[in-house]
């Protein structure tokens, strides 16, 4: 049964260590590497990650800088930025792409807050699909004659504890990104 918590509980953290990648991916008017990580490049005809085929950097908090390690890859780049949905405008010298990340409207502060909320709410699905999971196995437990049925209603409420807790932990982590969000 300890093991059922453990496996539980390693899921649960995954859902949240998710929700934070997705997260990392919302623009905040404050640049990041993580903005430009999902941004695939048609390289040769394949698809790559603009950071397998260049360096990325923040030189300070409004730019983001991408230096590819082929000369070819930048008009690439550049239609990868433009097409991505951010709404990024990339500036090409020849040697780098400089990025400069615009301030964000407070219509679009609303939008991404919205966005944030979805991505949070994915996650607690996430979190109570594991908690189903679990709570099939404690039932299937006790069928099987492993556990009593008192035991699997000690299991099924250490189980709902630990959804509990991280589903506050999801919505600390949401409070945070909004107030990052939402700030000026």
């Amino acid at each position: 049964m300890q093991s059922l918590l453990a496996d539980g509980k390693k899921r649960m953290q995954g859902a949240i260590a998710s929700l934070e990648k997705e997260f990392g991916k919302l623009r905040t008017g404050r640049a990041t590497t993580a903005l430009v990580d999902n941004i695939v490049v048609d390289y040769y005809g394949t698809p790559t990650p603009i950071s397998q085929l260049s360096s990325v950097s923040v030189p300070d908090a409004k730019t983001i800088t991408i230096q590819p390690w082929d000369k070819g890859a930048f008009a690439g780049v550049e239609k990868a930025i433009i097409a991505s949905d951010l709404g990024l405008n990339p500036v090409n010298d020849g040697k780098i792409i400089r990025i400069a990340i615009p301030p964000l409207t407070e219509e679009r502060r609303k939008e991404l807050v919205k966005v944030a909320k979805k991505y949070t709410e994915e996650c607690k699905i996430a979190i109570r699909n594991v908690r189903r999971d679990l709570n099939d196995s404690l039932k299937a437990m006790e069928k099987d004659k492993e556990i009593s049925e008192d035991e699997r209603k000690k299991g099924e409420a250490d189980v709902q504890k630990l959804t509990d807790d991280f589903v506050k932990q999801s919505d600390s982590v949401v409070a945070a990104k909004e107030k990052e969000i939402l700030e000026i």
